[in-house]
């Protein structure tokens, strides 16, 4: 699965955030409180995103409903795989030092081990 560009992402998120189906007025109340944008180039995004099957887009009467064909869960697990395997050779100790120079609060590493230590993960 590629990796979405940032816009396309950001309506996949607000999508994610509904449960489906969800209406470009829905989407639309998300994104403008993070990027509003043209109701054109908002459809144009969503065209993009039925054709790279990210969506579905089914037609009632003269509106359309959006339905998630990827789930928030399954882009997130493929985009983090491809992360560690890009950056950092496969290498889950180099992520994990990588994780732990980039200014993570003691708080989240300890809820991080926790995590890991009830096999939560």
């Amino acid at each position: 699965m590629k990796r979405l560009p940032d816009s396309e992402l950001e309506i996949m998120q607000a999508i994610w955030s509904f449960e489906p189906p969800v209406y470009r007025t829905d989407i639309e109340s998300i994104l403008k409180e993070v990027h509003p944008m043209a109701p054109t180039t908002l459809f144009t995004l969503l065209t993009r995103l039925s054709e790279k099957g990210f969506i579905k887009i089914e037609k009632h009467g003269r509106s359309a409903a959006y339905i998630p064909l990827i789930s928030k869960q399954d882009y997130l697990a493929t985009q983090s795989k491809r992360f560690i395997d890009l950056l950092c050779g496969g290498s889950i100790s180099t992520f994990a030092n990588a994780l732990c120079d980039s200014g993570i609060s003691k708080e989240d590493l300890e809820e991080l081990r926790t995590l890991l230590e009830r096999r939560e993960l």
